[in-house]
């Protein structure tokens, strides 16, 4: 039996935006949640100085160990010219640190510092309570319907393996 999800019928004429509407077009909802969501943390993130992709890259560096660039990259959602200049900030703030990998000498690791995961530890209460917000009244088992679904949803649309 395949894993491969049916390809969605193609309508005919496909649907204008304006027929769709605005709260029903998932791409709109997932960025003014996202907006909503990053914009709710602003606070917290200047007082420890960081931006959203300093906080993504930390999120991201707490949970993964020496991460190559590239894939920190894709994980932190941040184009990697705006991610060199997020890393640069965090390794002269010793928040991060980065190491030759030992199989390639052309690529860097990057990891968290003690100091970087303390920032981060900081801000996780801020990050997880943003987050039960969004979810207040929805359900444990909508919620991971909901997860499920997002991750379909990437697998469809992913250009990385990661």
């Amino acid at each position: 039996m395949s894993d491969q999800l049916p390809p969605v019928p193609a309508l005919e004429t496909p649907l204008r935006l304006g027929e769709i509407g605005l709260t029903n077009f998932a791409p709109y909802l997932m960025n003014r949640i996202m907006g909503r969501y990053n914009a709710s943390l602003r606070d917290e993130m200047v007082g420890l100085g960081l931006t959203t992709p300093k906080m993504r890259a930390l999120a991201v560096l707490s949970v993964i160990e020496g991460p190559l660039i590239r894939e920190l990259a894709v994980y932190s959602v941040v184009e990697q010219s705006t991610l060199s200049r997020a890393l640069d900030q965090l390794a002269t703030e010793g928040l991060i640190r980065r190491e030759t990998d030992a199989v390639d000498s052309r690529a860097t690791r990057i990891f968290i510092t003690e100091a970087g995961r303390a920032a981060f530890e900081t801000l996780w209460p801020h990050m997880s309570e943003a987050h039960a917000r969004m979810f207040r009244g929805v359900s444990a088992e909508e919620q991971r319907a909901f997860v499920g679904t997002l991750q379909k949803m990437l697998t469809n649309i992913r250009k990385h393996e990661i």
